[in-house]
């Protein structure tokens, strides 16, 4: 080919590309992130945006609830971590982040948020903002973003959106909105029917007003188009194809699949220098690969093995990173360590302190809320949350995968802060009727709660307190317990104070198995006055395990092997009935907060067993003596 020739294709070639870019560049897009308080219909409503979007076909099946796609998603009905969709209405490209509404979960609000440029605030409509409302409505006016609120589930019997309303209102003043903020637009929905509507007495029939005023309200990203390329890693996924996913949204410039980009730490060190192998951008609830993306959209990339969140991807021409959103520190730790019962292995299929390492070293990759440290013990690792469900969560995941271990009891983390001994304070809402009111004031005033402030709601009271959150540890299963199951709390991390003094730990002690063996009838009817059991005739226990829970607050060994002497006239054991009290079963929250601090949960993929970290009677009489000495 001549010269002219090439010089002309190369033209045409810049040209078609410019078109292309310029094709893209046109794309209007807006990024929202959706948060609130846990249950009060998130993924619902998101459910109905991708039907209403026409994302889905009329005649496609489609699971409720399909941004949880995790099992203990769907189990417990909480999001524990952000999903990332998208829809396209009237032209416009949405991209969608359904968030955690739990505060254990608060890392991932904190983070994704830097990826949007304007939130839906959902308020439950009977309910009102409770505490995980005001943590991440904090963040996002910090932001400087005006929220969208929508009043959910004004279909309830009990809604009462007007005086919602008023509380919003008083809650964004409280949190130092600006004029501009505390102007905001509402909107009334019955999410789960897919209405959303502009005044109470519409009608409504679907969702055009909450897209509409999507468009209208959130300002699309800024379009730097001229500057060269710049993404913020706000999440980090897997694919066993193409290794480590780095999402983010574009901040400027242009991305294409084998642009050499430069990987950077938060603090600047360059880490890597790669291409970019995979590119997708988000198209209902799959990947799309694209050639190219343009700032403000959220994308996702691969060719990076060393990416972590906080981390920036950039041109090579600009080796400066974007200024990283950090997030609230843990506030709780567990020790994660292998299990040396007389069980260990039976049941697991990982059970090495290596393979347990290996999970929790994966767990941090993608889980920014998680520490993880490595003790003077090899077979022993702190792991560190922002709270316990957090930490029971991440236990019942690697439970679930067929790992076998053993955790401790939460402990909180101390910090000295202006040379004072501090530790961290949750705010506490608790909904109970007005019997139980009293029992309920009086547990948190002895966990050294304070009251700060009470209103009756019908039937109900709305009671906030200020707990060590030490003193909430075993608190919610004592609260179910005194309100017949029938009071609801809520709890948020407040901020770190001065150390509050002792609280009282558990008020009844342990009944622990003197032997190895299966458990028998006859053993458990004649120990039924000492308590209450957690195990049941057959089970296998050994010496050391915690059997049930005494009547008294001291511990008691006691023999649950026991067998019926057999004589002429008994043949077997089963020649008596006997009756027994129904045993007590723990979930793996519930063992959680009941072990103390002498004791291990013993987590196996088919059991769990609460057991003493000393499995000999004398050594655990040993080791009470070297802490009454200390």
């Amino acid at each position: 080919m001549h010269r002219s020739g090439i010089q002309s294709f190369y033209l045409y070639a810049c040209k078609f590309v410019y078109r292309r870019q310029i094709t893209f560049m046109k794309q209007d897009i807006r990024n929202i992130a959706i948060i609130a308080h846990v249950d009060h219909g998130k993924t619902t409503l998101v459910d109905q945006m991708l039907r209403q979007s026409g994302t889905f076909r009329e005649n496609q099946l489609m699971v409720e609830r399909v941004m949880d796609s995790g099992d203990l998603e769907k189990e417990k009905g909480i999001t524990i971590s952000s999903k990332n969709t998208a829809i396209h209405w009237k032209g416009t490209k949405i991209n969608i982040i359904d968030t955690p509404g739990h505060a254990d979960f608060g890392g991932e609000v904190e983070r994704i948020l830097k990826m949007v440029n304007g939130v839906i605030l959902l308020v439950d409509a009977a309910e009102g903002p409770l505490p995980q409302t005001k943590f991440v409505l904090r963040k996002s006016l910090a932001l400087g973003y005006r929220p969208i609120v929508l009043i959910n589930k004004i279909d309830r019997k009990d809604a009462r959106p007007d005086e919602v309303l008023n509380m919003i209102f008083d809650l964004f003043v409280s949190l130092d909105a600006d004029d501009n903020q505390l102007d905001f637009p509402v909107l009334y929905a019955i999410g789960i029917q897919g209405i959303a509507k502009q005044d109470l007495e519409e009608e409504g029939t679907d969702l055009s007003p909450l897209f509409d005023k999507i468009i209208d309200h959130i300002p699309p990203p800024d379009q730097i188009s001229d500057a060269p390329f710049k993404m913020l890693v706000s999440n980090v996924d897997w694919n066993d194809y193409v290794g480590r996913i780095a999402i983010g949204r574009v901040e400027q410039g242009i991305i294409k699949t084998n642009q050499e980009i430069l990987l950077l730490h938060r603090n600047g060190v360059q880490k890597e220098k790669a291409k970019a192998t995979k590119l997708f951008t988000f198209n209902g609830l799959v990947r799309e690969p694209v050639e190219a993306a343009h700032t403000g959209d959220i994308v996702a990339l691969a060719g990076y093995a060393d990416v972590e969140i906080g981390d920036t991807l950039t041109h090579i021409s600009d080796p400066t990173p974007i200024e990283y959103y950090d997030i609230d520190q843990p506030t709780m730790a567990m020790y994660f360590r292998v299990n040396n019962s007389p069980f260990a292995g039976r049941e697991g299929d990982y059970v090495t302190s290596n393979m347990i390492k290996d999970r929790l070293m994966k767990e941090i990759r993608t889980n920014v809320s998680i520490r993880v440290e490595q003790t003077d013990n090899p077979d022993i690792f702190r792991v560190a949350g922002r709270g316990e469900l957090q930490l029971a969560i991440l236990t019942e995941t690697m439970r679930r995968e067929g790992y076998e271990f053993a955790v401790s009891r939460p402990e909180v983390i101390f910090r000295e802060i202006d040379g004072r001994h501090c530790e961290p304070f949750e705010e506490v809402v608790v909904d109970v009727n007005t019997e139980y009111s009293n029992k309920v004031i009086d547990n948190l005033q002895k966990r050294k709660g304070i009251m700060t402030s009470m209103v009756k709601e019908g039937e109900n009271n709305r009671i906030e307190f200020r707990v060590p959150s030490r003193g909430l540890i075993g608190f919610r299963g004592e609260m179910l317990t005194e309100t017949r199951g029938t009071g609801i709390m809520h709890q948020q991390f407040h901020e770190y104070g001065p150390f509050a003094g002792e609280i009282p730990g558990r008020t009844r002690g342990a009944l622990i198995s003197l032997e190895q063996g299966d458990v028998t009838s006859y053993a458990l009817e004649g120990l039924q006055d000492r308590g209450q059991f957690i195990v049941e005739p057959g089970d296998p226990v050994y010496a050391g395990q915690v059997a049930g829970i005494n009547n008294r607050s001291d511990d008691l060994v006691i023999n649950v092997v026991k067998k019926k002497n057999l004589t002429n006239h008994r043949a077997t054991q089963s020649a008596d009935a006997v009756k027994i009290s129904q045993a007590k079963k723990m979930s793996l929250e519930q063992c959680i907060e009941f072990i103390d601090k002498d004791e291990l949960l013993e987590v196996t993929p088919k059991s769990l067993r609460i057991r003493k970290l000393y499995l000999d009677h004398n050594d655990r009489k040993r080791a009470e003596k070297k802490k009454e000495l200390v």
